[in-house]
């Protein structure tokens, strides 16, 4: 019973709901603050900045020797971030990579990967120590800058922030995905990002555009070229959100005779080397890339992949467009200014809130920095004003010592002095009476008082605090900034380029084949001209709907029962041993629609388009071309109409016969010629009546209408010769029972 009774109070009914969306909302918190997303103030994650902190307290500073990364991480899963070894390593890994932090906070030492992808060495082989960036980013931790925190067994204490001299969240950016949201921040140039903070406390009233002018865009650790127009570089920074294109910085070296080589020198940011030049040798496999001829990677410690155009005549440029559209060659790298603000709030901020953000850090490390050092001195002017008593009053003092039996009283009670002068007095040498002390003592006492002076009339005015921040940022500029080998700018601009049309013909191999479509709507291709009469072997239950010749490098366009024209690449219709795919993967045709006419694009020519109730118009190569899988509508049809025909104008007769067997031929200048409608009507019909076939001719030569022979002269013509819209008349003896003109 007594059990029971305890099970019972142990046991408490909650709502499922309401748990789990407790429950999820504090993981989501967690990754989001203590993990995800950086810190606005010194851009760094837990793990860094207690990775960096262990490093710290470990003395491994930029003068001292390397230590064991395996003993760092030790100390960092042990006394601050109790997660994974490997994932501190791997943070710590990133760190010190030069391709992949723009200003490097961990000077390793051993193997830590490389940009073709390669992973570091483990942990027990490769040794680490700080750079001097990080030590800036720590720079005040003795001098109460910032606050501390418990660690999380309550054993020792951590920084809750770094002071960061440094403004590490823009020099080194910054990314990572939380839950609901994520953050993807560029490494900008710390020169430039220096002059924006000097711009900012001159100007704290700026918009961003001004800020813009200084922080011209992201400079990364692996160059390249930046690609964008001023007005969506100032619009990124203005909503802290954008999208920057990429692109390897190339040259073309000159081999002599007329021949040359692509060398490609700076590859866009955070791309693996060796997938890129997978991906292109893949496509060359593929024979994607005609007028390449090889590539090879010559690289050592810089990039340097060598691209063989197939031959002297290959335009350079040509080749790179192409390249650029085909590989990570070019990329996008989408911006997000997704942080942590002062008050531990996640949002995406602007340029200038970040930079504002930072100052205002700044600001208070100053003011306590500022408070700290003038505590330090107060308590040490109180004692030196102490020791200035004593040798004024030496042989008193002398006295009171050897003869009171409470010297501390005496001398406070004599003197006027305070509990910590007395104690010092006490406490002093025989051998610090001598004079030379006293003028020392003299000397430190002035000194001393006019710091002080200084340290409080720096806390009584910002104004002179916000200059104080000018020549801190002065100062970090003349160590990082671009007069250095670590400073210079990396990534340079271009404008943006002509968008260079590259040919279909460009990126495929031009070769013969046979495009094949089946009734149920599958489409393949064969290689060669295959004989359109030959029997094509189909799934189950289908058959032959259209066969045409085409070249890889054709456009083939499809029209449908809907009246819409649909285009898709000749090089991507699926080739080999199969049945294809649906067409409907290519083409997105409506679930009651099917393909009526099947041919290759021909620029300059023009076709008739028509319905099977006999509607239709001409329409010339310029409008057929479909921009997006959707098609282009073209021809406008009536209930119960469906598109029936499309047929390429090769004569100035046209031919038309309907379900009737009623046959009417008339001049082609008759239909009129239109960009998009109903058309007019071709032939007249019988209510409910249909068109059967059209053909066009030319008047001289005839035309045929079965295997034996047709109509071939203009006497004969004269029979079925009308004007559109007409009935016409019976066709003549020997024409097909499937009412369709004979195609050889």
């Amino acid at each position: 019973m007594e059990e029971e009774e305890i099970v019972d109070e142990r046991v408490h009914d909650v709502k499922l709901k309401e748990e789990l969306s407790k429950r999820y909302l504090s993981y989501a918190m967690s990754t989001i603050v203590a993990r995800s997303l950086p810190d606005v103030r010194d851009g760094l994650k837990p793990v860094h900045r207690r990775l960096l902190y262990a490093m710290r307290q470990l003395k491994l500073d930029p003068k001292s020797g390397f230590k064991k990364c395996a003993r760092v991480v030790g100390d960092v899963i042990g006394k601050y971030h109790p997660h994974g070894d490997s994932a501190v390593y791997g943070a710590m890994v990133r760190l010190a990579q030069d391709f992949s932090v723009r200003y490097p906070l961990v000077d390793g030492q051993g193997n830590f990967g490389n940009i073709d992808g390669d992973g570091a060495a483990a942990m027990r082989y490769t040794e680490a120590r700080l750079t001097e960036f990080a030590i800036a980013l720590m720079e005040g931790l003795n001098e109460n800058a910032v606050d501390f925190m418990d660690t999380y067994d309550g054993e020792e204490q951590e920084p809750v922030v770094m002071p960061a001299a440094v403004p590490n969240l823009l020099c080194n950016g910054s990314s990572g995905i939380a839950v609901g949201m994520a953050t993807n921040i560029p490494p900008h140039n710390l020169g430039e990002v220096a002059d924006a903070l000097l711009y900012l406390i001159k100007n704290p009233e700026c918009e961003t555009a001004d800020l813009v002018k200084f922080v011209k865009g992201p400079d990364f650790p692996t160059g390249g070229l930046i690609i964008a127009d001023q007005k969506a570089i100032v619009n990124a920074y203005e909503t802290g959100k954008g999208y920057f294109r990429i692109r390897a910085k190339w040259e073309k070296e000159d081999l002599g005779k007329g021949q040359y080589q692509i060398v490609v020198t700076e590859i866009p940011y955070q791309v693996v080397k060796s997938k890129l030049i997978e991906k292109i040798a893949q496509l060359l496999e593929d024979k994607k890339l005609p007028l390449l001829s090889d590539v090879r990677d010559e690289s050592a410690h810089d990039v340097r992949i060598v691209l063989e155009p197939k031959n002297r005549s290959v335009d350079a440029n040509l080749l790179m467009e192409h390249l650029f559209k085909q590989t990570e060659l070019e990329i996008r790298f989408a911006m997000n200014m997704n942080v942590l603000s002062s008050d531990c709030v996640p949002r995406v901020m602007s340029l200038k809130e970040v930079l504002k953000e930072y100052l205002n850090h700044r600001h208070k490390v100053l003011i306590r920095k500022s408070q700290y050092r003038l505590d330090k001195i107060l308590a040490r002017l109180e004692i030196l004003s102490g020791y200035l008593v004593a040798y004024l009053n030496l042989d008193e003092v002398i006295r009171i010592i050897r003869e009171e039996d409470d010297a501390k009283a005496s001398l406070i009670a004599k003197f006027g002095l305070s509990d910590n002068q007395a104690e010092a007095i006490l406490n002093m040498k025989l051998r610090n009476l001598r004079k030379l002390e006293e003028e020392e003592i003299r000397g430190e006492f002035d000194e001393l008082t006019e710091e002080k002076n200084g340290l409080e009339a720096l806390l009584g005015s910002e104004e002179m605090r916000f200059a104080r921040l000018a020549e801190e940022i002065n100062a970090m500029k003349e160590k990082f900034g671009k007069k250095t080998p670590l400073g210079r700018r990396r990534s340079q601009f271009a404008d943006m380029p002509e968008d260079v049309d590259v040919p279909i013909e460009v990126m495929v191999e031009k070769e013969p084949i046979t495009v094949i479509l089946s009734q149920k709507g599958w489409i393949r291709s064969m290689k060669g001209y295959v004989p359109l009469g030959d029997e094509f072997k189909f799934k189950e239950d289908d058959a032959l709907q259209l066969a045409i010749h085409a070249y890889t490098t054709d456009k083939i366009i499809l029209f449908d029962t809907s009246g819409k024209f649909f285009n898709i690449n000749a090089s991507e219709i699926p080739s080999g041993r199969g049945f294809g795919q649906p067409v409907r993967l290519m083409a997105d045709l409506g679930v009651n629609d099917n393909v009526c006419a099947m041919f290759a694009f021909e620029k300059g020519t023009k076709y008739v388009v028509a319905s099977d109730c006999g509607h239709g118009f001409v329409i010339d190569e310029s409008h057929i071309l479909a921009q997006t899988r959707n098609g282009r509508k073209i021809l406008n049809l009536a209930d119960g109409e469906n598109a029936a025909f499309c047929k390429k104008i090769t004569g100035d007769m046209v031919a038309v016969v309907g379900e009737n067997r009623k046959l009417l031929i008339f001049k082609l200048e008759e239909i009129p010629t239109m960009a998009r409608g109903r058309g007019v009507g071709l032939q007249k019909y019988q209510t409910g009546g249909k068109m059967s076939d059209m053909q066009i001719f030319k008047e001289e030569d005839g035309f045929c209408y079965n295997r034996s022979g047709g109509v071939a002269n203009e006497k004969e013509l004269l029979t079925w010769l009308g004007h559109r819209a007409q009935v016409g008349r019976l066709v003549p003896f020997g024409f097909p029972k499937s009412n369709k003109f004979f195609k050889e």
